[in-house]
């Protein structure tokens, strides 16, 4: 197996922001469950297909650039989604390579059994999670999201925390809840990103945010 069957949404063969100081090739996979309002990767969310290459045309790109990159990160969309990521990361690892996961926890019995074949993990906390539903539009998607990064905490693996802020989405008072809630689990407050207006397809939190 090679993970032939993931759905690969594109391919960026060199970057130096998707996994901290470390060198990578990154496959957005395509699909997501969640529907952020202020996702920058709209066009990843519906699944299917992909419009990016096979991964076996990936596979031949890290074929010839063994030695020069760190890593290969998995983003999305979400990955965990991708039934075939166990099989590509196996082929990306069987390469010689690290293997960073993007994530937003959303399938924590997924998730609990790829930790073993991680080196690094950037996992994307929506809001305090209570709250979830109204940043994600999914119910129940907090508590999965609590669960998988319970798992993570505990793993061993090397992680980030990171949340978006867009202010009319996350005020200050939902940010001092969202690091009680971390703290709760013993972790400390979760790395700030600004909203990015670049890719977002909501008109309303593109206005509000000026």
């Amino acid at each position: 197996m090679n993970g032939a069957d993931i759905a690969v949404g594109g391919f960026t063969p060199l970057s130096s922001c998707d996994w901290p100081g470390e060198l990578t090739a990154t496959v957005f996979c395509q699909g997501c469950p969640l529907a952020c309002r202020y996702c920058h990767n709209a066009d990843l969310i519906p699944p299917g297909r992909g419009a990016g290459p096979a991964f076996a045309t990936i596979l031949g790109v890290l074929d010839g650039r063994r030695g020069l990159l760190d890593g290969v990160v998995f983003s999305g969309g979400e990955p965990t989604l991708q039934k075939a990521l166990p099989d590509a990361i196996a082929a990306v690892r069987a390469r010689g390579f690290r293997v960073g996961l993007h994530t937003a926890g959303p399938y924590p019995d997924r998730l609990a059994r790829l930790l073993s074949q991680l080196d690094w993990v950037g996992f994307d906390v929506k809001a305090p999670f209570a709250d979830y539903e109204r940043i994600t539009g999914v119910p129940g998607s907090g508590v999965r999201a609590r669960e998988s990064l319970v798992a993570l905490a505990g793993s061993g693996v090397a992680f980030e925390v990171r949340t978006t802020v867009h202010p009319w989405l996350l005020a200050d008072a939902d940010l001092v809840r969202l690091d009680a809630d971390l703290a709760a689990l013993g972790l400390g407050p979760t790395c700030r990103q600004p909203f990015r207006a670049e890719g977002c397809r909501d008109a309303e939190l593109l206005l509000k945010a000026g």
